[in-house]
């Protein structure tokens, strides 16, 4: 019987390609690989910038990549 397969996950690469402005607290927690839960803590705590249309949380994709990527060079010698 064959099995199902894995979803594919997000990961950092794949919102740097996308094309959305904005990626949802789900796609987020997958790319940071942490419960969703704890997204949105990060995010009541100012940790991760955010937009909210009505009840819904987004994380603007573009100012989170940066976020991301603070720090990950390396200091020049």
């Amino acid at each position: 019987m064959p099995t199902k397969a894995e979803p594919r996950r997000m990961t950092l690469a794949q919102a740097r390609k996308s094309e959305n402005a904005a990626l949802t607290r789900a796609e987020v927690s997958e790319i940071l690989d942490v419960d969703p839960r704890t997204v949105t803590r990060a995010i009541e705590a100012g940790e991760i910038p955010y937009i909210r249309l009505g009840r819904r949380v987004l994380v603007p994709r573009e100012p989170f990549i940066a976020l991301m990527t603070v720090g990950s060079a390396s200091p020049a010698a």
